[in-house]
């Protein structure tokens, strides 16, 4: 396999505030440990989707957007272009996340 260039991971401002918002949560809810295994799932996201970015299916409803299950708890929807990967939501499976399936 001939080696690749990663692409970027480009997070959207929306997506960010997810990210906030789930480590505010947790911080609540439980303890530090948690917010660390929260930003170990998202860098090793990154570090697989930035090499292989068609690793997670593509969306029911929307065909250009792909859902990466991170843990039963956490999913991240993103799409592809030829800038990188843009990841526009972090979603809590938990809660009705019906408009990105």
């Amino acid at each position: 396999m001939p080696d690749k260039k990663p692409l970027p991971v480009l997070w959207t401002n929306s997506s960010l505030d997810n990210a906030r918002s789930i480590k505010k949560y947790l911080l609540h809810k439980f303890t530090q440990k948690e917010v660390n295994v929260f930003f170990a799932l998202l860098i090793a996201f990154e570090k697989a989707v930035s090499l292989f970015p068609k690793l997670y299916p593509v969306s029911s409803q929307q065909r250009q957007i792909r859902r990466a299950v991170l843990s039963k708890e956490l999913s991240a929807f993103y799409k592809i272009s030829k800038n990188g990967i843009h990841v526009l939501a972090l979603i809590d499976n938990r809660c009705d996340s019906s408009e990105w399936h």
